[in-house]
């Protein structure tokens, strides 16, 4: 047998164990990414570019949830495969949401923080988001409210009302993040939540809580005692 048919055997031979211990459940992080690109990238030993991915982006969440263009620029990664890493967070993220659709998320809140992660890890810029939520408190909308620089983002309290009456909403979640890791609300961002909150009470519409993602952590306000 020539080398590159031995080769050729040993990767589809190791190929199937992987398939076989994910059926088992028994596959650590680094072979679970390597499984993944195994379906993207058929002729190539795959194992020294899923660790290589982990070592650079820490985990195979932060890799799933890293900028399409940092995918890019990782030697070994083309465009095909980034999109297809992206495509899955897509997928993750299109099933968290659709959970909301249907579930009252004062009772699962793990969904809703979940869907937080995976909507904003990653971002490079502050975007901030406001979710509307029915009497329920299911998700009728997750609106992109705005997107700024770095470490600020604006937001226009006024829009966020005008929008929660179109809706029909009877509550409401913020969100931002906050792309330098580990940081917590700022006075400003304590601000902002009092601004809407108190706009928002005079047609009797809450705020069921303000996050704040950053670091891989999702800070609450509500969790914090800072919504009185």
């Amino acid at each position: 047998m020539k080398p590159e048919e031995k080769d050729l055997s040993f990767r589809s031979g190791h190929r199937e164990r992987l398939r076989q211990k994910f059926l088992a459940d028994k596959l650590t992080d680094y072979e679970l990414l390597e499984l993944l690109l195994s379906f993207v990238i058929p002729r190539r030993d795959v194992r020294p570019l899923a660790r290589g991915l982990i070592d650079k982006f820490g985990s195979v969440y932060q890799v799933i949830t890293a900028p399409i263009d940092s995918l890019i620029e990782y030697k070994g990664i083309g465009r095909n495969t980034a999109i297809f890493i992206k495509a899955i967070h897509k997928i993750m993220l299109a099933g968290y949401k659709s959970n909301l659709d249907n579930v009252t998320i004062f009772h699962n809140e793990k969904i809703l923080t979940n869907y937080c992660l995976l909507l904003m890890t990653g971002k490079t810029k502050e975007e901030i988001h406001i979710l509307y939520l029915d009497e329920d408190r299911r998700l009728l909308a997750d609106d992109l409210h705005s997107v700024g620089t770095v470490d600020w983002a604006a937001a226009y309290p006024r829009e966020i009302l005008k929008r929660a009456l179109e809706l029909n909403a009877k509550s409401i979640v913020m969100l931002h993040n906050h792309p330098k890791p580990n940081t917590s609300f700022s006075t400003e961002d304590i601000k902002l939540t009092e601004q809407v909150r108190d706009l928002l009470a005079n047609v009797d519409i809450d705020v069921h809580d303000h996050y704040v993602v950053s670091g891989g952590i999702v800070y609450s306000a509500r969790n914090m005692f800072l919504l009185k």
